[in-house]
């Protein structure tokens, strides 16, 4: 299979919204089953992604100069527009290891945010690899595990996790 085909299996971001899994009295989750060498391998995209610089900003010395006498100056962060998604993929992560421990798989309790966040992390990666400005060119293996994630967790049915009774 090749990379666009794999991004062509998602659903189109012009039209698709993700459904609203709020529960009431409980938190919403998808236990799904995940390797350690899954993770390992959305890790490796995950760094591949974060080293993208999707505005091509710094290849231009100009902008580097002047960005750096503004930060300096002035005391403004530096901003990038995919920098809360690599935040979101990197919180994924961190939560996904945690319920795995030190098992080599283990069954990972997915919520709502984190299907938004393989969502969007995919419809992502699909536009870095299409825009011709930006060297974006993942390994197919990787872009399917994530995909195959994201699957998992669309074909799960939502259970609640830490339910309340009605006495509660």
């Amino acid at each position: 299979m090749s990379i666009e085909r794999v991004f062509s299996q998602l659903p189109d971001p012009t039209t698709h919204t993700l459904p609203d899994y709020s529960l009431p009295k409980g938190d919403p989750v998808f236990p799904i089953a995940v390797t350690r060498e899954e993770l390992s391998t959305v890790l490796e995209l995950y760094e591949t992604f974060a080293a993208v610089d999707p505005l091509g900003l710094e290849s231009n010395p100009f902008y580097v100069a002047t960005r750096s006498f503004v930060e300096r100056t002035f005391g403004v962060p530096r901003y990038r527009p995919d920098e809360e998604l690599q935040e979101d993929v990197e919180r994924m992560l961190t939560e996904f290891s945690d319920d795995l421990g030190s098992e080599p798989l283990g069954v990972v309790d997915a919520t709502p945010a984190h299907l938004r966040t393989l969502y969007l992390f995919l419809t992502t990666c699909r536009s870095y690899h299409a825009a011709p400005l930006i060297r974006f060119d993942p390994e197919l293996e990787a872009v399917e595990t994530v995909y195959e994630l994201y699957r998992r967790i669309t074909e799960q049915d939502v259970y609640l996790k830490r339910p309340q009774t009605v006495l509660e």
